[in-house]
């Protein structure tokens, strides 16, 4: 595939998940317990007619901290400008982006943990004074400015609270975690996306999607997407339960929602290294894989379905994980000496 498809179909898939996505609290699904603090923060604010405080939302990636923060923005009326922490990468990019907002705008900052420290630092008079430090010039004519900036509100994103410094962490005013999802509320998500995208769907395939989504919306919006293209081309364009079964096999996505690396992840802890413990670093050599995707992408579900155990030694593999790839857990060592 060529530069310009991949380029391309990068950006359908972007176009879908703006096309999928809510943009008001009261069409948003799941994660109650935050809908009705978010909703009392904003309608707050609106009463008092002053901008939201700054917002942090953390949980792995795709529970829907993006969403939540451009429904932010749209429900208060205002324009959203986003970045991420690893684009911000020196003072000026900083300052060139919080000069450009107007008074109650919203600044997205995804992966805000990435934040390097100079732009931190800059970062801190910005959230708590509205102020943006600036150096003017170089060498010996360099000169201090103090501009100030409008009252804007800040929202941040973070699949690892805990890289976050105790400084930046605590200008903001309200923090929520996103849990995974439940199948129900999957179910939901899914049903509303088939509407949206017109394609008809048994009530048997939504569960089969909901079911293997690994408890995240844009999982669930991606799989339906791939089962769309399968009944399109290899059936009559109806996502019945059996069309459904046989894209996501193709995906080689399995009834618990795990992928080929899952499993495999499962299968070097279980056969490699004994069953565990097994350090991040270590395991993430095995899978000639980067330690954060493994920490980020796919540790949190797993330990969510009760597969891997995370201990001060390392990773373990619990007996649910060698059941589902099918080899039988060690015995306990009392049980062994039992039988001897």
């Amino acid at each position: 595939m060529t530069e310009e498809k991949v380029l391309a179909a990068k950006s359908d898939d972007e176009q879908f998940d703006l096309t999928l996505r809510p943009r008001l609290l009261s069409e948003y699904v799941g994660q109650q317990q935050v809908r009705e603090n978010l909703g009392i923060l904003l309608e707050a604010a609106r009463r008092r007619d002053e901008p939201v405080e700054h917002v942090l939302l953390c949980g792995p990636p795709g529970l829907g901290k993006t969403t939540l923060a451009h429904i932010i923005a749209n429900e208060l009326g205002v324009a959203i400008k986003v970045s991420s922490g690893p684009a911000i990468d020196h003072q000026g990019a900083l300052g060139s982006i919080l000069l450009n907002l107007t008074t109650r705008d919203v600044f997205f900052i995804d992966e805000i943990h990435r934040l390097n420290s100079v732009v931190e630092e800059s970062l801190y008079p910005a959230l708590e004074d509205f102020r943006f430090d600036a150096v003017l010039g170089k060498g010996v004519g360099a000169s201090a400015a103090t501009l100030p900036l409008p009252h804007f509100t800040c929202v941040g994103a973070t699949t690892r609270q805990g890289l976050l410094s105790g400084p930046l962490r605590d200008r903001f005013g309200a923090v929520y975690r996103l849990d995974f999802y439940t199948k129900a509320e999957l179910e939901k998500i899914v049903s509303r996306s088939a509407r949206i995208l017109e394609i008809e769907i048994h009530d048997d395939a939504v569960s089969e999607i909901a079911r293997r989504a690994r408890g995240t919306p844009r999982i669930a919006n991606r799989l339906l997407r791939r089962v769309r293209d399968y009944a399109q081309v290899r059936g009559d364009g109806r996502a019945t339960v059996d069309t459904t079964q046989t894209a996501l096999g193709m995906l080689e996505v399995d009834e618990m929602g795990l992928e080929p690396l899952d499993r495999q992840l499962l299968h070097t802890v279980i056969v490699k290294f004994k069953g565990g413990p097994v350090g991040l670093d270590t395991l993430a050599t095995s899978l000639s894989e980067e330690p954060e995707t493994i920490e980020d992408v796919h540790e949190p579900f797993l330990i969510q379905i009760g597969f891997l155990a995370r201990t001060a030694r390392g990773r373990v593999a619990t007996e649910l994980a060698y059941r589902h790839i099918g080899i039988e857990p060690p015995q306990p060592e009392s049980q062994q000496t039992r039988l001897l």
